[in-house]
């Protein structure tokens, strides 16, 4: 088990360099952040220009600017916003709260719905009930989260009122944004889980479960259930990453002030840091969470062991 962190440990370092090479390479050639601060403005000479990229840094080589974004790294130090002229660091650290907030509320949502709609219909294979399930599943599959979010805010924020349209206010102002993300995530868990599970069912060792005299219920849930969540663990922990990650639509439409949004509005403003620090703490997040997700394996399998 140690061998194997220590590796998974090395590999994430490589792939965070990876990743942040690529951004920081990618980012440069949208624009140049100087040219940006005069938008709607009179046209900046050439003295001007070369004054502002000498301050922001940006007129030394890419692979000087990039070492010297590794070593802040290592420092805790993710550099300074060319918009705000605030720490990275601070604004990701305010922002982070929001978005981790609602992507654990939409994953809370769309497990709490697929594992038991999932496991209902794997247990009524071929009935009406899992065709019923089946339906609802492709529904939620056909329906963009941006519609279906002004849906939500159009009947329960200004219609019936029962929550905020829009903001960060409390635990009210979550649940919209989080039902919009958690139902379609839950579409997709939802047949995950039935298909999984109608796979272990039919497995021999579930047949010589049911053989001993063992009950259904024991066989399904102790048994056969949790083989079966392997890889809705699996795509639970990529669709974690990914909610942290791709919620930009879902926090224009609330008005939600997360991470999304920040990482928008830098690429928008050419601020270099500030879309480096953000999408470098989110891919140590999302290497993290991929890891305990590995991890996980052996405790729903014990057939399954680390080398």
């Amino acid at each position: 088990m140690l061998r194997y962190l220590i590796r998974r440990l090395f590999q994430s370092i490589f792939v965070l360099i990876g990743i942040t090479l690529f951004v920081s390479f990618t980012i440069r050639l949208s624009g140049d952040p100087a040219v940006a601060m005069f938008q709607g403005a009179s046209a900046p000479t050439a003295e001007q220009l070369a004054t502002i990229r000498k301050a922001l840094g940006t007129d030394r080589p890419f692979l000087t600017q990039y070492a010297s974004f590794l070593g802040g790294l290592l420092h805790g130090d993710l550099g300074t916003s060319f918009r705000s002229g605030q720490p990275v660091a601070e604004e990701v650290a305010h922002r982070f709260p929001a978005t981790l907030s609602l992507a654990l509320a939409a994953l809370a949502i769309s497990l709490v719905l697929a594992v038991p709609l999932g496991v209902l219909a794997a247990r009524r294979h071929g009935s009406l009930s899992d065709l019923a399930i089946r339906v609802f599943s492709l529904l939620g599959l056909s329906f963009p989260n941006f519609w279906l979010g002004i849906m939500l805010i159009l009947i329960f924020a200004v219609r019936v009122r029962w929550f905020p349209p829009s903001g960060y206010a409390g635990p009210a102002s979550l649940v919209l944004p989080s039902l919009t993300l958690g139902l379609i995530l839950a579409s997709t868990t939802t047949r995950l889980v039935r298909s999984s599970l109608l796979d272990v069912l039919g497995e021999q060792y579930v047949t010589t479960a049911r053989a001993k005299g063992i009950t259904e219920q024991r066989v399904l849930y102790r048994h056969a259930l949790r083989t079966a969540l392997i890889p809705v663990i699996t795509f639970v922990g990529l669709q974690f990453g990914a909610l942290l990650g791709g919620v930009v639509i879902v926090e224009q439409v609330f008005a939600w002030p997360g991470l999304g949004s920040l990482a928008l509005n830098a690429i928008s403003f050419r601020d270099y840091p500030m879309l480096q620090g953000t999408i470098t703490v989110l891919a140590i997040f999302i290497a993290a969470i991929n890891l305990l997700v590995d991890l996980s394996y052996a405790l729903l399998d014990p057939r399954i062991r680390y080398s």
